[in-house]
């Protein structure tokens, strides 16, 4: 019989073996270094690198500071856009050179649109027409105050801010903004980088088992792929190896919504899941371990599309309270009506967890925009239809109104 201190020391072998034999069926002896921050290197040289995905945030930034500029005319934004090398587009000149554009990565995934490219080419166009709108409707009446049928501005409240509206109360910068969100950067995480479909394409793993490295570069191209990701979540934070410490500051995009959710008492936590899931991703693949990665890429789908589900609720949610009040402070309603709308069309580029579909199809995201700009739009959509769709992506999610509502 063995005594007690016989089976400690077993115990503690046994526990140890467990954690160098980790997921990797096929090699018992890998061991996953976890860094404490999203920091890794190689002979002494960051291996870490997204400055395509900082390029398109800068750019997608611009872009939105043109749609409450009326002197701008729809060639220049759309020139914007679709950026092409060399083309004075932007006032950052480093922009200016780069290759990169914002449209081109919009409903580019690999998982969803590489063999879709008719309705990739279809949501190009949702983006082309608000710009296009924009421009031709909100421009011409931006010192005229807008009214049912009739675009211009509209002031919340109190001498709050002016909002610039469509005929149907939409602020088309923000159905760009959100809209973006799910189409760029929720769909280049999700559906591209942290896809088996990428991360394993071509000779990616035996390169990665044996550590070949990029032609020039610090990096395997698995490695280089994972980080891509984490560049669209985390390109403007203060410091990209930690970004909770500043969480959601100076940004339009994912981030900053990653920190609005995480302000939320009922959703606490989401921003180290996601974050934690990166980290721990990044560090499986240098150690090779796939099935680890694998755990983590699905974390990280299922958190991020909640952040997209969470914030389409709160908003129309809000909008549905300012309905509510006696009297009607229909600036402030459009906004959150225009910000939820935009969450809303990104709910097709969210994406299931161990599934290949997103939460909501691109068919359904249109028939909820559809209900939700009937008729006059915001200015006479009702309550009912507002808590209708929230409940339907509630649903949806491990989440119910009440909880993203406040």
């Amino acid at each position: 019989m063995m005594n007690i201190t016989t089976i400690k020391n077993w115990a503690v072998a046994l526990f140890s073996i467990t954690i160098l034999t980790s997921c990797g069926d096929d090699d018992p002896g890998i061991v996953i270094n976890e860094p404490a921050t999203y920091v890794f290197e190689r002979n002494g040289e960051s291996t870490v690198s997204f400055s395509g995905q900082t390029t398109r945030t800068l750019m997608a930034e611009e872009i939105l500071s043109a749609f409450k500029d009326p002197t701008k005319s729809q060639q220049t934004i759309d020139a914007m856009f679709a950026h092409t090398e060399g083309s004075a587009d932007f006032t950052n000149a480093d922009l200016n050179v780069s290759d990169k554009s914002v449209r081109s990565k919009t409903a580019a995934s690999s998982d969803l649109f590489s063999s879709n490219t008719a309705l990739s080419a279809e949501i190009k166009s949702d983006f082309d027409s608000w710009i296009a709108e924009q421009v031709d409707t909100v421009f011409p009446n931006w010192e005229l105050e807008a009214s049912v049928g009739v675009a211009g501005q509209i002031q919340e409240a109190g001498g709050g801010s002016i909002r610039y509206v469509n005929g149907k109360g939409l602020e088309l910068n923000q159905a760009f903004n959100k809209g973006l969100i799910g189409a760029l950067f929720v769909d280049q995480i999700v559906n591209n980088y942290v896809s088996t479909s990428v991360l394993d394409a071509g000779n990616n793993v035996p390169e990665n088992n044996a550590g070949v490295l990029s032609e020039g570069k610090s990096y395997t191209n698995m490695e280089h792929k994972w980080d891509e990701a984490y560049g669209y979540a985390y390109a403007k934070a203060a410091d990209e190896t930690d970004p909770n410490a500043t969480l959601g500051e100076n940004d339009s995009f994912l981030y900053k919504y990653i920190g609005r959710v995480e302000g939320d008492e009922d959703f606490t936590g989401i921003a180290d899941e996601i974050y934690n899931a990166f980290k721990l991703g990044r560090a499986a693949i240098v150690a090779g371990d796939y099935e680890v990665r694998d755990v983590q890429a699905e974390i990280i789908r299922e958190k991020i599309s909640t952040v997209i589900a969470v914030r389409a609720v709160y908003y129309l949610q809000q909008g549905k309270a300012g309905l509510e009040q006696e009297t009607v402070d229909y600036a402030s309603v459009f906004h959150s009506l225009s910000e939820g709308l935009g969450f809303v069309y990104g709910l097709q580029f969210t994406r299931q967890p161990n599934s290949e579909s997103p939460y909501f199809t691109n068919a359904e995201v249109n028939a909820m925009m559809d209900d939700l700009m009937t008729r006059n739009g915001f200015w006479d959509v009702s309550t009912t239809t507002l808590d209708d769709i929230s409940n339907d992506i509630a649903a949806k999610f491990s989440f119910t109104v009440e909880e993203a509502g406040s």
